[in-house]
């Protein structure tokens, strides 16, 4: 009976961790095996366990000291294979935000859409990569307004996540694709309030922002009133901070 019990235990506990582990995974395809999930808890200490969820980095404002190594990641394998590191708050935001937003298109009349993490976090390193990619993929003007300057980006806050989808399992995936599809980012943009998440980069904010708009790109402020509030105000996070101070 003890040997059985045994068993018992470690069968509950093999299939406890496994539900742990695929995270929001199975809901992005049902019919694929589970995206990889695992969480990875850098070094911290108590007085860098808490990060700014405000956080400003633009092209004046870099990373600030310190940031990576006080992040919490989670780590995710796409429906391209691409691995993607983002913020654990945020991952958990987001799973929420895609089953909403997935409920919402229900019925979409050109098939089933499933939401998918293109990027998040970005190391520098892995920003210049995309500085030289994009540079030979679209040229020096499109770069200057889409992409940031190594240091200078966003998405090494770990905050910002880039967004794709697939329809009835194809991926739309290239950006020139991704904007083809305004009733989709309606959908998604309607819900990120109460997520906690803004649109960073709005249609009429590249004088602000400095960037031109992108309907996938979101920010994670860990704070639903103050998305609700930049998104009502259709303002955009450099007005909100400016207007705090």
């Amino acid at each position: 009976m003890k040997r059985n019990k045994l068993i018992v235990l470690m069968l509950a506990f093999t299939l406890t961790a496994a539900l742990a582990l695929a995270g929001c995974g199975k809901q992005q395809n049902e019919s694929e095996e589970p995206a990889e999930t695992e969480t990875e808890t850098e070094a911290q200490t108590e007085e860098d366990s808490v990060i700014d969820y405000l956080v400003l980095v633009t092209h004046d404002n870099p990373l600030p000291d310190g940031w990576e190594e006080a992040l919490e990641t989670t780590t995710i394998t796409n429906s391209v294979g691409d691995k993607v590191v983002v913020e654990s708050k945020a991952y958990e935001a987001y799973c929420a935000l895609k089953e909403a937003v997935e409920k919402d298109l229900e019925g979409y009349e050109k098939g089933e859409v499933r939401f998918e993490l293109d990027s998040a976090f970005r190391s520098i390193e892995a920003q210049q990569k995309i500085v030289d990619d994009f540079t030979e993929k679209y040229g020096e003007d499109y770069v200057r307004k889409y992409v940031a300057v190594p240091g200078y980006s966003e998405h090494h806050t770990g905050l910002a996540l880039d967004l794709y989808f697939t329809i009835d399992g194809k991926d739309v995936y290239e950006n020139e694709d991704l904007v083809q599809y305004p009733d989709i980012w309606e959908a998604v943009h309607a819900r990120l309030p109460e997520f906690g998440f803004i649109l960073r980069f709005p249609e009429d904010g590249e004088a602000i922002t400095g960037y031109a708009y992108e309907p996938w790109h979101i920010r994670y402020l860990d704070s639903p009133e103050i998305a609700k509030e930049i998104t009502d105000s259709g303002i955009t996070l450099e007005e909100y901070l400016k207007n705090a101070e």
